[in-house]
């Protein structure tokens, strides 16, 4: 039997004698995983800036140092709300240098004028855009979450390393040995099933990918003396790192430059392919598709 359709009635927040801004914070705090940002905790709510106003919610990820500063403006996007978002964000990384702080804008409405400008500070201050949207469906009301902008860093570490290519020797003999650089020609045979067109990149730090000569690195291998060390890049989530635990895999953490690190041995390579190929897929098709 198919599934019902249902149609939700669109609900604005701004004027809404019960559904307001507090609303808005407690469902949050209750929940801070409805923002998509992955499995995060309440660290404070109204944190208050002595002559800078209060902090909406600061969360914080239990698995890493990093904390978003987070603002909540029903309506549209205006530029009070964007200047105190970035002020509370740099408050908090100066107070607090040893995290990485993310600031987080959110509301109803982010225009396109706005979402520019919030744009043109992306990529100097870790900032992430979310729409929100409250929807009712007869007495129920929820609220959906779109990120629309997703944080940028000033650039990966493999930008600069690209410059120190070496080659295959390097690899078999100085930082991993034959049978580990193998481990990689294997994992490349899973990639071509269905991207075909990559080649192997050897630089002095990692070995890469390219696609006609140019740095494709959805992913990297670091082999070592008697392992795999590989590294790809995935939004982070609670679900996807349960499945490469789940899987028997070695997953060692998620990196700041936003990469799961899973250490391999041989048997893994061999006896996991299918896992393997599939993670490696998703990985492209969050990159390039």
């Amino acid at each position: 039997m198919s599934e019902k359709y249902i149609k939700f009635e669109n609900v604005s927040l701004k004027n809404h004698p019960t559904y307001n801004e507090s609303w808005v914070q407690d469902k949050i705090s209750e929940d801070p995983s409805i923002l998509g940002l992955g499995d995060l905790l309440l660290k404070d709510r109204e944190r208050i800036f002595p002559r800078a106003g209060r902090l909406d919610l600061l969360l914080q990820d239990p698995d890493s140092f990093r904390r978003y500063e987070v603002e909540v403006q029903l309506g549209s996007t205006d530029e009070s709300h964007i200047i105190r978002t970035i002020e509370y964000w740099d408050i908090e990384r100066k107070r607090y240098p040893n995290y990485d702080h993310t600031a987080v804008l959110i509301a109803e409405d982010i225009t396109s004028r706005f979402l520019n400008v919030i744009s043109l500070f992306n990529g100097f201050i870790p900032l992430i855009a979310i729409q929100m949207k409250a929807v009712r469906y007869e007495e129920k009301i929820s609220l959906i979450f779109t990120t629309v902008l997703d944080q940028m860093t000033l650039g990966y570490e493999e930008e600069d390393e690209e410059k120190e290519l070496v080659d295959r020797n390097y690899w078999e003999k100085k930082r991993g040995t034959k049978e580990t650089v193998a481990l990689v020609d294997k994992l490349l045979d899973y990639i071509h099933t269905f991207a075909p067109d990559f080649d192997l990149n050897y630089t002095k730090f990692y070995i890469g990918l390219s696609q006609e000569r140019q740095p494709k690195n959805f992913v990297v291998f670091r082999p070592q003396k008697n392992a795999l060390r590989l590294e790809v890049r995935m939004k982070k989530s609670e679900e996807l790192k349960n499945e490469i635990t789940e899987s028997g895999l070695d997953l060692m953490d998620y990196d700041k430059w936003g990469r799961y690190r899973i250490r391999l041995s041989k048997s893994d390579v061999t006896n996991k392919a299918d896992f393997l190929t599939n993670l490696l897929k998703r990985s492209y098709s969050e990159a390039f598709e």
